[in-house]
């Protein structure tokens, strides 16, 4: 008699979880995680990679893809990761409810006001490194308005006033080039860009085209975005890359498993027009975006 109820139980429950997933896209992916971690698939995974380049191998016949050394796609390759097994921490300290989706955790700082989001993780990614190659005049977004917002004039001591969607600049500050003054500038960008902003500005990459840096985009608010940050080909030109994502609550930024495809997990490949499926997403096409 227990067993029949518990077989009831269970079924129940599939149910609820079934329901829920047409409700809810999202809800189906921790599943997916827990029914297919009994399966044997290849390991990419060396634990003791400190980097992306070094935590994730490469499957038998490919080859990474060569860049320009001090190219955005090596500073990306070769980012630093926390200890495997780390855990994905929200802003406030707590941690994530789910912990199965990920297979590292860069090392980008979480501010605890709640801000760097999921977009906005990524454009602190590419602002440090513009800041690291002495590119800072290149550091500048649009805000969801369009106006563009950069850190040079922010640094001289302007300030946006924001009236609805119209935007002015107003010299209201002293001028401060500081990396502490540059985190300041970056909070006001997670405050006014985002997703939408981000992909009305930036250009549209084709699927063929798209390399270490280019963004998968689902534009809307909200909406969700995710970042290339490896790339390997094999013999016939057939490539498989790896996705990196911030979220929403504020949290660890972290390298995604392939749940959709467990063979070659954590690496994924795209097609023009079709679906991605990622861990904590559902992209009803694979549109993509790179920085300027």
């Amino acid at each position: 008699m227990k067993k029949y109820v518990f077989f009831s139980a269970t079924i129940v429950v599939l149910i609820i979880l079934l329901k829920n997933t047409i409700i809810n896209h999202k809800i189906v992916q921790p599943v997916k995680g827990v029914f297919s971690s009994g399966i044997h698939t290849p390991n990419y995974i060396n634990q003791e990679g400190d980097s992306i380049s070094t935590r994730v191998m490469v499957p038998e016949g490919y080859k990474r893809v060569v860049y320009k050394q001090g190219s955005f796609q090596e500073y990306l390759r070769h980012y630093q990761l926390k200890p495997y097994g780390s855990k994905i921490i929200n802003y406030d300290d707590s941690e994530y409810f789910a912990q199965n989706w990920h297979e590292a955790i860069l090392q980008v700082p979480v501010p605890k006001n709640g801000l760097q989001q999921c977009a906005d993780a990524l454009m602190r990614v590419r602002s440090e490194y513009l800041w690291d190659q002495h590119r800072k005049d290149e550091i500048g977004f649009n805000f969801t308005s369009g106006h563009y917002c950069s850190w040079t004039k922010y640094a001289q001591g302007y300030r946006p006033k924001i009236k609805g969607n119209k935007v002015t600049f107003h010299k209201t500050a002293s001028p401060n080039t500081s990396k502490s003054n540059f985190y300041k500038y970056l909070n006001l960008i997670y405050t006014y860009a985002g997703t939408l902003s981000m992909h009305t500005e930036l250009e549209k990459i084709a699927v063929k085209d798209i390399r270490i840096g280019d963004m998968l985009v689902k534009p809307g608010s909200p909406g969700h975005i995710e970042i290339i940050v490896d790339e390997i080909v094999n013999d016939q030109g057939n490539k498989m890359y790896l996705l990196a994502q911030g979220n929403t609550p504020a949290q660890s930024v972290c390298l995604l498993k392939n749940f959709e495809n467990t063979s070659i997990s954590p690496w994924y490949s795209f097609d023009e027009n079709t679906a991605v499926d990622t861990p904590s997403y559902y992209f009803d096409k694979a549109r993509f975006i790179r920085f300027k």
